[in-house]
């Protein structure tokens, strides 16, 4: 049997990355032989070809999985779990600074070991490697193949010269980093989140090129951990997409924190002057006058972009566009019938959720019938700033876009008394219910805890449950949680009505 010919490392090659390695790609791999027909052929190993390898496997598919690089994707090696880690460690960095405010005396100087940090990262995500390993899928029945998969016919996929037949294949290869065509960048040398987690020394000047949520995580976090940084966006703000009222909240905790944000940017050039990278750019803000700004290192930002060269996608008559990836129906089939797509590949949401929901829809359709609709998915998102911003459902605008009259209730955790415990009150659960009625067309959270408060909300729309239900919930006192059933509260309030009032008062009247 062919060993696979890849040596993959991930500076800096220390025991935890060397661990990582071992793991989701070992260099003395051994490609399996391949069984005369597979029920699902699924090219990727990162959180949608994951999930839907283990879940068909899991119901007696015979399954070969393919992963030209690492296994376990974008959120175990360069996404959700070495930024969470990171971000875990520039938390207690502010809660340190802000010690004093809780009568907690701290010893000046205290400050952040960025290398320490760094190694922490690293041996967190190396200890998690092992779910995502090759020897895990393998033990699981699982034909694991490492290198890079071609489609040969609608029936076959290529991999290190030996040929794949399959009943139905899945393709799952996700999306990598965009940058914008700056001039002089890539001379000049830039990091993306495929990158910036082996960085083993602190930037000093840090640069971050974009304002979506890989930019202000991260923005955020260097600042926490001794980074001068700057953020530069080129559209309309922090998290042009999200809740204004959201968005501002952040950007006041922004200028707080001394990160020197600048709006409606336009990168001209950077050049290399000795080991500082120069930047020459307008500001909209600023007059557009040319302006130059002298940094060490530059973070893009800038969104993703889906991978589908080199699939030979053209062969098999598998539409797809270099921006939004592999063309869909409602039920993850592309237009080869034969061909199913999940995650990052073929959505405009590039979330890992997301990415394991559609891979649980295309197990039932690829294995089935083309039962489960991509389209029946409610999805929340969560931008891990702090606070944190979490969304599910409709936003307002969207609601009126549409045709739908909206009624907002909003409670804002200022008036929460564990949040005024806890020294957490910037932020609000808003939530927006088509008007008349309790049913919850979408809703906001901006809180610390805000990615897990979401999630009652989002049960709510699932399971169709409005206002009126969840304000019958009892929530535990005192809980910032509490702040979802008090929203609630404030709908029920709107039911009493001046008539409903006149009636329930005569009736007590009556009553005495």
């Amino acid at each position: 049997m062919p060993l696979t010919k890849d040596i993959v490392t991930i500076p800096p090659m220390d025991k935890h990355n060397q661990t990582l390695v071992s793991n989701v790609h070992p260099s003395n791999w051994e490609n399996p032989t391949p069984t005369e027909v597979y029920n699902l052929v699924v090219i990727g190993g990162g959180t949608a070809g994951l999930v839907t390898a283990i879940g068909a496997a899991g119901l007696g598919a015979k399954v070969a999985l393919i992963e030209k690089h690492l296994m376990g994707g974008d959120c175990l090696n360069v996404g959700c779990v070495p930024s969470k880690a990171i971000i875990r460690s520039s938390r207690v960095v502010a809660e340190i600074r802000e010690a004093s405010s809780y009568g907690v005396r701290v010893p000046d100087g205290t400050e952040a070991n960025f290398a320490a940090v760094m190694e922490r990262v690293r041996k967190l995500r190396a200890g998690i490697s092992h779910h995502d390993s090759a020897e895990r899928y393998k033990n699981l029945g699982i034909d694991v193949f490492l290198g890079e998969a071609q489609f040969k016919t609608s029936y076959s996929v290529e991999v290190n010269g030996k040929i794949l037949k399959f009943k139905k294949a899945v393709i799952a290869t996700g999306a990598r980093a965009a940058h914008p065509p700056i001039p002089g960048l890539p001379e000049a040398g830039f990091l993306t989140n495929e990158t910036v987690f082996n960085l083993t020394s602190l930037p000093k000047r840090f640069l971050i090129v974009g304002a979506g949520p890989i930019g202000c995580e991260l923005a955020q976090a260097f600042s926490r951990l001794g980074s001068e940084v700057h953020l530069f966006e080129a559209m309309h703000g922090f998290l042009p997409r999200e809740d204004q009222d959201a968005a501002g909240i952040l950007k006041n905790g922004f200028d707080k924190e001394k990160i020197h944000s600048l709006c409606c940017c336009n990168i001209l050039k950077v050049e290399k002057r000795g080991m500082e990278k120069i930047v020459h750019f307008t500001a909209k803000h600023e007059g557009e006058k040319p302006q130059e700004i002298a940094v060490d290192e530059i973070l893009i930002g800038v969104g993703r972009i889906p991978n589908v060269t080199g699939l030979n996608l053209e062969t098999v008559g598998v539409k797809y566009d270099s921006k939004s990836g592999v063309q869909t129906n409602d039920y993850l089939q592309t237009t080869n019938p034969n061909i199913y797509a999940a995650g990052d590949i073929c959505l405009k949401y590039k979330f890992t959720h997301t990415a394991d929901a559609t891979a649980r829809i295309v197990i039932q359709n690829a294995l089935f019938f083309n039962s489960k609709k991509v389209s029946s998915l409610i999805v929340p998102w969560c931008t891990y700033t702090d606070p944190e911003i979490a969304h599910v459902g409709l936003y307002e605008q969207e609601a009126k876009e549409k045709g739908i009259e909206v009624e907002t209730f909003t409670r804002e955790f200022k008036e929460v008394d564990r949040a005024i415990l806890d020294g957490e009150t910037e932020g609000f659960v808003k939530v927006h219910v088509k008007k008349g009625t309790d049913t919850i067309l979408g809703s906001t959270i901006v809180s610390r805890h805000a990615g897990d408060m979401i999630s009652e909300i989002t049960l709510a729309m699932t399971a169709k449950v409005g206002l009126g239900t969840i304000a019958n919930a009892i929530h535990p006192y005192p809980t910032q949680a509490e702040a979802i059933k008090q929203v609630a509260d404030a709908y029920n309030r709107t039911r009493l009505t001046p008539t409903i009032k006149k009636i329930i008062s005569n009736w007590l009247v009556w009553r005495r």
